[in-house]
């Protein structure tokens, strides 16, 4: 049942249109130049992706549009954000109709569960459908925290192949591979953690700033998985800026406004949020320009 799960599954904007509905060719296009980048995976429909302000006929439809694009090439996941533990079975039954390869399940959105009532969210969701599943920890945005502890106590269900470790702590890869050794694919969902969690050693990279900036994150992954760790932190070093983007409560606002900016995308977004405005929105440009200025030349592969 366990899938090879490794290497960079970007976590992909839902494209909108400035009347805030879907622009699904604008998000094919987008996914399209992530695979010709060499990502592993796509994962859409999670936070970046604006899941809990979408219709539920609007989250089938981007997950359908993202299998279309794929063709197979990647493997789709989708992100599984409902509020009740019957929604989203249902969805997770209905995304595996649609032909998506696993999903990437969040703790529930509206209540926070003691470590019981989490562990048994987890398990019933992952027994009521049939795709493997990634565990989403990010007790930061989403007050459930998945310690090494409870990783452990699931690790008897087969369905559960992966985790994106997002707890902002380094130390956890550690504590994770002492606690369940490679029981799991561990992913990190923080991006200005990627070459401090890769020393510590991932198997992958739920990548959030580089989806503006596809040819660059590809190859600074590469680059760890190399070993080239000179050339790695000299890469990293001109990303890091815009890496830490992407942990700011208004990481989908500004990752839109560098997918905009690098021509990839458009920044419109879901209300409530709002697309930034005034000293905020002079602040994270300069940053976006100033990277895209000192942009690196890469080599051609």
């Amino acid at each position: 049942m366990k899938p090879h799960w490794i290497g960079v599954f970007p976590a992909c904007t839902t494209q909108l249109k400035r009347d805030q509905s879907l622009d699904l060719p604008a998000t094919a296009r987008h996914l399209e130049v992530l695979i010709q980048s060499g990502v592993s995976g796509l994962i859409v429909c999670g936070s970046l992706g604006e899941n809990q302000t979408l219709d539920p006929d609007e989250k089938r439809a981007v997950v359908r549009c993202a299998v279309e694009t794929a063709r197979g090439r990647v493997p789709v996941l989708s992100g599984v954000a409902e509020s009740s533990t019957a929604a989203a079975i249902r969805y997770v039954r209905d995304v595996e109709m649609l032909g998506a390869s696993g999903v990437m399940l969040m703790p529930p959105m509206s209540y926070k569960g003691d470590p019981r009532e989490v562990v048994t969210y987890f398990r019933t969701v992952a027994r009521g459908g049939g795709l493997p599943v990634m565990i989403y920890n990010n007790p930061i945005s989403y007050a459930n925290d998945l310690t090494p502890a409870l990783f452990a106590e699931l690790a008897d269900e087969k369905k559960f192949v992966a985790l994106k470790e997002s707890s902002g702590d380094p130390r956890r890869i550690t504590e994770l591979h002492n606690a369940v050794g490679g029981r799991y694919a561990i992913f990190t969902g923080v991006d200005d953690l990627l070459l401090e969690a890769s020393i510590l050693g991932i198997n992958g990279w739920v990548a959030g700033t580089g989806i503006a900036f596809p040819r660059e994150n590809q190859r600074l992954w590469e680059l760890t998985r190399a070993g080239r760790w000179d050339e790695a932190r000299r890469l990293y070093r001109w990303f890091q800026p815009l890496l830490k983007l992407d942990t700011h409560v208004h990481f989908v606002q500004y990752i839109k406004l560098c997918e905009q900016e690098t021509g990839l995308g458009a920044e419109w977004v879901r209300a409530p949020r709002l697309t930034i405005t005034g000293d905020e929105r002079r602040r994270v440009l300069k940053i976006i320009r100033d990277g895209i200025k000192k942009r690196p030349c890469l080599p051609r592969k």
